[in-house]
């Protein structure tokens, strides 16, 4: 048995590994375009690997996949995130849990990782080859023909394919599939990017983290919450991530001009804002409301929403009207602002599109037309939201996949 991989990720080192372990006498070689294979691995997570999530804080998985929500729930019935945690314990990696529920190796490097996929693989007699780009995958009678882009390098022929080249920021990372028709793509964009905003009272705030805050898009039901970082080019944070993922066609399509609400008070409504606002008042009638604010803000941050609410900060909080409490309330629950182009995380963005799920089984991840031609990760119309989420479908793709080919070869 003859099994190409294309492409050397998460899913495509993980999935080789777990192929060698179920199928020892089979040939696994896997084909990696650049020079450094599982190179987004190694600075996921800011370089600490964030290799999965405890999902105690999804309520629904279309909450952290926007799309591919019925592949996952298949796939993660079939490799969990507990399978994915037991699998890294028993390779001899110590993890820990984050509050926000978020799964990191305990060493907090993401070469550590990095560094046990390859060993495995070497351990298991996977052949890597990088810098070497497949340009076509032609179907055969019993199998497939995989191209090579240097004309140097000899056609090789395998029984079957495991397709795991990543996320696709243009459709030029899908020619290989040229030959193949009925393979249907979903056109790729990016998804998990920052706003730009061009306003200079907030982005004089640079480096201002405010914790539990609720965005949307003004006009949409698309919201998220979380923590919201505030750069000198506009806003980021986990908060602002997510809701990029859950809007990211939208985004697309209106050019990455769109209207940001913020909810400064984390969807608490402007009644709540005006409870927490009368208390403020009660209690502080002859101090300045410059001086006296809601702990989780900072000063300066502070200065800004009373500024963009109108209010004179030299004014006391017995002073205020109640038009200047209504502004001031209005401000911290919808506090808009115009969204001017989006940023990215260069090699670590994921990418909404790719093929799309109409084309193959999702429960096997094999392609309808095409036997023995498989798909897993991000090159799949499916991505998750910040946290854990993308590299754990990662890994439950590649196991499904890996069992499907075991099984079949059994047959």
């Amino acid at each position: 048995m003859r099994i190409g991989v294309v492409g050397a990720g998460a899913a495509g080192c993980f999935c080789s590994i777990l192929l060698k372990r179920k199928m020892p006498e089979a040939v696994v070689e896997v084909f990696e375009a650049g020079k450094r294979p599982l190179a987004k691995v190694a600075i996921t997570g800011g370089g600490r690997c964030n290799l999965t999530n405890t999902f105690r804080q999804i309520t629904g998985l279309k909450q952290a996949y926007p799309r591919g929500e019925q592949l996952m729930k298949r796939a993660l019935r079939h490799w969990s995130q507990q399978d994915t945690m037991k699998w890294w314990e028993q390779e001899g990696v110590r993890l820990v849990t984050q509050e926000d529920e978020c799964v990191f190796p305990a060493s907090q490097d993401a070469m550590q990782i990095v560094g046990i996929l390859l060993q495995r693989m070497r351990e298991e007699g996977v052949v890597l080859h990088t810098s070497h780009k497949i340009s076509d995958i032609v179907p055969e009678q019993e199998g497939y023909t995989l191209v090579s882009a240097d004309e140097n390098q000899p056609p090789r022929f395998f029984d079957c394919v495991v397709c795991a080249m990543g996320g696709c920021p243009t459709l030029e990372r899908l020619a290989p599939f040229r030959h193949l028709a009925g393979l249907t793509i979903a056109k790729p964009v990016p998804s998990l990017f920052t706003f730009c905003i061009n306003d200079r009272s907030l982005t004089s705030l640079m480096g201002c983290v405010v914790d539990s805050v609720c965005v949307g898009m003004t006009g949409t039901k698309m919201r998220a919450d979380g923590a919201l970082l505030v750069t000198h080019w506009g806003v980021s944070g986990p908060a602002i991530l997510r809701l990029s993922s859950y809007a990211a066609r939208y985004l697309a399509e209106q050019n990455y001009r769109a209207q940001l609400y913020i909810n400064w008070l984390n969807a608490q409504s402007e009644q709540q804002a005006a409870d927490l606002l009368g208390v403020l008042q009660r209690d502080n009638p002859h101090r300045l409301v410059a001086n006296e604010y809601p702990r989780k803000f900072t000063a300066k941050l502070w200065q800004h929403l009373i500024c963009r609410a109108q209010i004179n900060p030299v004014k006391r909080w017995g002073e205020l009207s109640h038009r200047d409490v209504n502004r001031l309330c209005s401000t911290l629950t919808a506090d808009v602002y115009a969204i001017e182009g989006k940023g990215q995380y260069k090699e670590e963005f994921v990418t909404c599109g790719g093929i799309d799920l109409g084309s193959i089984n999702i429960s096997t991840l094999e392609a309808r037309q095409y036997h023995g031609l498989y798909f897993a990760g991000e090159l799949l119309d499916v991505d998750g939201i910040t946290g854990g989420f993308n590299l754990q479908a990662a890994w439950s793709m590649a196991a499904v996949v890996s069992d499907t080919i075991t099984q079949n070869n059994v047959r």
